[in-house]
């Protein structure tokens, strides 16, 4: 069993990083606790394992004894990470704004699927960042952590660019859905990576910082649209958010490798040995089940209350109270998951994917702005959650070694839900004529995921369970043969005796 690591140390796990022990599943090598030394049994740990760490270390192009420095250029990088974070999310969580002015840009009255087709821009944004992840994660192992950032952040502000020069909803889909986003996940994930070679002690703190800056841009951005697309219109707006991506454009230099590549790459292209982990099985299936209807709010909530209580209501701040207690949500749950052992950690994410569904159904309930306030608070502090502790959860599933395309597979499955919820949600408002049924159904698949998790726990026990019956059926077979031999020797050696006496 791997000891508890603190939130964040499980970004190491990347192909710079240290590895230590493989998690104990159904792949995972069998550890013995005795080793044979000219033909007796000693403690200590078995020759198998010091062939791995030797492996891993020289696999890695990393020294046994690298030390991060912990500090200096390390706070630069943890800046442009934390604007890369912020910049990213908080312009998609953003998106609602966006959204409204969608509709009055590009809808018409006659159109009877005018929130379906609208939806489709936003959602297909979100789910591209996640859908590019295991490519994201190869082309981080092949090129390094700077490359493949400036490169994705140039990307991005094309992207972004060419959507402020379009007339029409279509075009949009493939200049922000698609061109944009994926510059976006090629930015996002090496800005991750590379804090592993500046920290390992503060690396809890630093994640924390770094994931709160999207808290911060998504208290902050839905003001600033507002401002701006009130003042100079839809096109300019997507013009200043070029300047956002140009400062991550220019943050992706600072990201200096310390760890060196080594050319005999231990790493596979594509991983697909962590699938062999029953628990990652259940983890990367219940996850993406919970996120059909996880998007859904922040696409279509800014719509939904505008109609509810009308244009005067400034729906930002809904956004404001998500952002502000997911910043809180991750510095709290990720302290608490400190103290959870191992897989029970993803007891958190039960109950977080539990609350963000209960309190989806709750908004057509809420019938004034101040109820829609309190579950916003409520779902942005379990959404906080849920997040802070996915990849401490993929070290305990699936060891430090395979962490990184771990969960760049599962951000890839996330994609698929995360794209299709809001403009299915859309569909029915343009059917039906209201979001109610919307969120209700949106609220179902967080709690089915959250019932579909539980299992891992379980699972993990049982596995465990069954490897410590064979590691002591192995050490007892290896015991007795041991022991077999030594009575071997003793008759012999009688024998031999038996002879010189005989010839006396």
């Amino acid at each position: 069993m791997t000891e508890p690591r603190e939130p964040g140390e499980e970004a190491l796990g990347t192909e710079e990083s240290p590895s230590n022990v493989p998690a104990l599943e159904e792949s995972a090598p069998l550890n013995m606790d005795e080793k044979k030394e000219n033909g007796e049994w000693s403690s200590g740990p078995a020759p198998e394992e010091h062939k791995l760490e030797a492996t891993e270390a020289t696999s890695t192009g990393q020294s046994p004894d690298f030390t991060p420095p912990e500090g200096g250029w390390g706070w630069l990088v943890m800046l442009s990470a934390m604007w890369c974070n912020g910049s990213v999310f908080g312009i998609q969580n953003a998106c609602g704004v966006l959204f409204v002015v969608l509709i009055k840009e590009f809808g018409s009255a006659d159109d009877p699927q005018l929130m379906f087709k609208t939806a489709w821009v936003s959602s297909l944004s979100m789910g591209m960042i996640f859908f590019c992840s295991p490519v994201v994660s190869i082309f981080t192992d092949m090129f390094g952590c700077r490359k493949t950032a400036v490169v994705g952040a140039g990307v991005g502000i094309i992207g972004l660019l060419s959507s402020s020069f379009v007339r029409s909803l279509e075009p949009l889909y493939f200049t922000y859905g698609i061109l944009f986003a994926c510059g976006c996940s090629f930015a996002y994930q090496p800005s991750l990576v590379i804090l592993g070679h500046y920290f390992k002690k503060r690396l809890g703190l630093v994640n924390g910082i770094v994931t709160a800056g999207s808290s911060l841009f998504t208290v902050s951005l839905p003001f600033l649209l507002s401002f701006l697309l009130d003042g100079i219109g839809l096109y300019n707006t997507l013009r200043v958010l070029c300047i956002f991506m140009f400062i991550l454009f220019l943050a992706g230099f600072t990201y200096k490798p310390l760890l060196p590549r080594s050319s005999n790459r231990r790493k596979k292209i594509l991983n697909f040995s962590i699938f062999k982990y029953k628990t990652y099985c259940i983890w990367a299936f219940g996850i993406p089940a919970a996120l059909f209807g996880y998007f859904v709010p922040y696409v279509h909530l800014m719509k939904h209350v505008r109609e509810l209580l009308g244009p005067e209501v400034k729906e930002e701040v809904l956004l404001l109270c998500i952002g502000v207690t997911s910043g809180v949500g991750r510095l709290v749950f990720g302290r608490v998951a400190d103290y959870i052992p191992g897989v029970k950690k993803v007891y958190l994410q039960v109950v977080s994917f539990f609350f963000i569904g209960l309190m989806s159904m709750m908004i057509p309930l809420c019938h004034n702005f101040g109820g829609l306030i309190a579950v916003c608070l409520f779902m942005g502090l379990f959404d906080g959650c849920f997040i802070c502790i996915m990849a401490p959860i993929a070290f305990e599933l699936v060891g430090p070694e395979n962490v990184s395309q771990a969960i760049g597979f599962l951000l890839g499955f996330m994609s698929i839900p995360m794209t299709v919820g809001p403009p299915v949600a859309g569909l029915l408002r343009d059917k039906l004529g209201s979001y109610d049924v919307a969120f209700y159904l949106a609220g179902i698949p967080p709690i089915i995921g959250g019932i579909i998790l539980c299992l891992i726990p379980w699972m993990h026990e049982r596995t465990l369970k069954r490897k410590e019956k064979a590691l002591d059926k192995e050490v007892e077979e290896k015991i007795m043969d041991n022991t077999a031999s030594a009575l071997t020797h003793v008759g012999t050696a009688e024998d031999y005796k038996k002879e010189d006496v005989s010839i006396i």
